[in-house]
Parts: C-alpha cells; structure tokens; sequence
C-alpha cells in the first residue's frame, strides 16, 4: 500500500481548528488526516515541527505545531512536492517572512550621501535649538 492511500481526508478546514493550549499526537492526527507514525517521521524531517515532549516520551502539539502540520501536508499531498522540496519551500516562505517583518521595522535609507549630510545639518540644527530654549 502507497503511503498516499493511507492520507484522510482533512474533517476541518484551518479555521475550524479548536483553540486548546495542547493537543495529542492522536488529536492531531485526526485534525490533519495523517496517522501518528508519519507525524513522528515528520518531527525527524522537518526541523520547524518540535512538539513538547513531556512523560514518557508523549507528544503534545501546539497550535502553531498542528497548522505547520497542515501546511507540510498540503506541500507533500496536495502540491506535489517531495520531502526534500518541501523542506525547501518551507524554509524559503520563513525567509521571505522574515525579509517582510524586516523591511516593515527598519527606516528607510537616506538614498545618496548628500542627502545624509542634509539630514545631519537639520538634526544639528534642531538640537542646537533646543539648547537654545532650555533654562541655564
């Protein structure tokens, strides 16, 4: 038996998937449609699926763990991709989304070295007003 004839299919969409601290690997399971021994093979695959391993050694998903679950799945199942093309995908979307948060948080560069000297005499001036303006 192929390991795609033993894909479920997918009871919830993103969504619909209840909001708790903490699920199982058989809660899990059941939400994503993959059986618990392709999850533990996952977790030696893809180095962003870390679940929390607490008494011998049992597997409690968060949920961002169980939404990269779905998004592993979709990429394996749905898109076509191999384990190794997905790895890559995943790591190029968490590269891109880092990029984003970056560009979002940093100022945007004076362009040209004049236009730094012109910003530094304006911000010199400012200050030397000030200074102006304080008692002493």
């Amino acid at each position: 038996m192929k390991a795609s004839a033993e894909v479920i299919a997918l009871p919830m969409l993103s969504a619909e998937l209840p909001r708790k601290r903490y699920y199982a690997i058989g809660e899990v399971s059941e939400l994503c449609g993959i059986k618990p021994h392709v999850l533990r093979y996952w977790e030696q695959e893809f180095p962003q699926l870390k679940p929390i391993k607490r008494r011998g050694n049992r597997r409690y998903y968060q949920f961002d763990d169980v939404e990269m679950v779905r998004r592993i799945r979709s990429l394996l199942y749905e898109q076509g991709f191999t384990i190794g093309g997905a790895r890559q995908r995943l790591r190029e979307a968490r590269q891109e989304q880092v990029a984003s948060i970056a560009a979002a948080a940093l100022p945007q560069a004076v362009p040209n070295p004049a236009s730094r000297k012109d910003l530094i005499k304006d911000l010199r001036h400012e200050l030397e007003e000030l200074l102006k303006r304080l008692p002493g």
